[in-house]
C-alpha cells in the first residue's frame, strides 16, 4: 500500500479514539534516494506533524552534515536524536552536523538498552565528551538516592573537596544507582576507559577490587585533603596497602592516578560559581571563569574531536546553540499530538 495513505489513515484512526500522542516513524533513507525523500515529504503533507524529529545515526561522523542538510532541506526538522553516540571521535562530528538543521537535539542513544536512551543536556555531555565526567550528573543521582549524609558530600563537591573516603563511599553508592555503565561514565578517570576492558560484571569485579583496596588505608589516608600527596611523601604506604589488600603496588597507583583525577576536576569544577546551578552555563558563570574552563576544555579534548567540531570556536557555537534551544522546545515536545 502506498505509505502516504497508510499514514494519513492511521493517524486520522487515532485521532477519533483519542490519542494524545501519535508518531509516526518513517523507514531509513539516505540523501541520494530521491524518490524515498520525495515520499517523506509527501508523508508529511499529508499528516501535518506538530513535530518532525530527526533521527541521526552519529556512527557516520562527519558525513552527517550532509544527510542532515539533505532533511532540513525537504521538511522542517524541529528537533533531533542522535544515536551510536558512544564513539566519541565521531560522535564529535555528528554534534557539529546538527547546527545543519538549526534545531536543538531532544534525546540521546548510547547504546541498544532503554537506559542508553536519555534527554540531552547541554553541559554534562560536553563534560563526559572532554574526559570530566558529570559531576553534576553524579549529585542528582545521589540526590535520588535520598541518603542521610547526600547534604555534606554535595556541599563538598560544590567547594571542591573530595577525599579518598569520599570516592570509597560513593563506590558503595553506585552498587545501589545503576545501571552501573551509565554511573561511571559520570566519574571523570572512569567512564569508557574503565567499560572497554571488559563486560558490566568484570567492571563491577574492578571496582570492587579497587574498594578493597582502600578498606587497606587507615584514616588518616582515607580522610587527607592532600589525597593521593599522602602516598607521594611516603611510598613506604602504597607497600603497606598493596599487602595488605592483596594487590600489587602498581594496581595502588592506578587507584591513586584515578582518584586524582576526580579530586583535580572537583576542584576546578567547585571553584567556578554557578557551574552547579544548571541552565545556560554562560549566564550562570563569571565570563572570565568561563574562559578559564573553556582553555582547559580545549587542553583536555581529544585533537580528533575538537577538529570535527571545527575548533574551539565550534564547540562554544554548538553549545550555546544546544542551550539556547533545547529547554523550550523540550517543553513543546511533551504537548504534541502527531508527528
Amino acid at each position: 500500500m502506498d505509505p502516504v495513505i497508510i499514514a494519513s489513515e492511521g493517524v486520522e484512526k487515532f485521532k477519533n479514539e483519542n490519542f494524545e500522542i501519535i508518531i509516526v516513524d518513517t523507514s531509513g533513507r539516505h540523501k541520494q534516494e530521491d524518490s524515498l525523500f520525495e515520499e517523506m515529504l509527501q508523508v508529511a503533507n499529508a499528516i501535518q506533524p506538530d513535530n518532525i524529529v530527526y533521527v541521526m545515526d552519529a556512527s557516520i561522523g562527519q558525513a552527517c552534515e550532509a544527510q542532515a542538510k539533505a532533511f532540513k532541506d525537504k521538511v522542517d526538522v524541529a528537533s533531533v536524536i542522535v544515536t551510536k553516540l558512544d564513539g566519541h571521535a565521531k560522535g564529535g562530528g555528528a554534534l557539529s552536523a546538527v547546527a545543519a538543521t538549526k534545531s536543538p537535539i531532544i534525546f540521546i542513544g548510547t547504546g541498544e538498552h532503554i537506559d542508553d536512551f536519555e534527554p540531552f543536556k547541554t553541559q554534562p555531555f560536553i563534560s563526559k565528551l572532554l574526559g570530566m565526567g558529570d559531576i553534576e550528573g553524579l549529585i542528582d543521582k545521589v540526590n535520588e538516592l535520598k541518603l542521610d549524609d547526600n547534604e555534606a558530600l554535595i556541599e563538598k563537591l560544590k567547594h571542591g573537596q573530595f577525599t579518598l573516603r569520599d570516592m570509597y563511599e560513593q563506590f558503595q553508592n553506585i552498587m545501589k544507582m545503576g545501571p552501573f555503565s551509565q554511573i561511571l561514565g559520570m566519574i571523570p578517570g572512569f567512564g569508557t576507559d574503565f567499560m572497554s576492558k571488559g563486560n558490566e560484571q568484570e567492571s563491577m569485579a574492578r571496582l570492587k577490587k579497587l574498594m578493597t583496596i582502600m578498606d587497606s588505608m587507615n584514616d588518616q589516608e582515607l580522610d587527607s585533603t592532600d589525597g593521593a600527596k599522602v602516598f607521594s611523601k611516603q611510598p613506604g604506604r602504597i607497600q603497606r596497602v598493596a599487602r595488605g589488600s592483596g594487590v600489587s603496588t602498581r594496581d595502588v597507583q592506578e587507584l591513586l592516578t584515578q582518584y586524582t583525577k576526580f579530586a583535580q576536576m572537583v576542584k576546578k569544577m567547585g571553584g567556578i560559581k554557578g557551574l552547579f546551578k544548571g541552565g545556560d552555563m554562560s549566564k550562570n558563570v563569571n565570563p572570565s571563569q568561563l574562559a578559564k574552563l573553556n582553555q582547559q576544555m580545549a587542553k583536555m579534548m581529544d585533537p580528533r574531536v575538537l577538529h570535527h567540531m571545527g575548533g574551539m570556536a565550534g564547540l562554544q557555537s554548538m553549545m550555546r546553540q544546544f542551550q539556547q534551544g533545547a529547554a523550550g522546545n523540550m517543553k513543546g515536545m511533551m504537548g504534541f499530538n502527531n508527528m
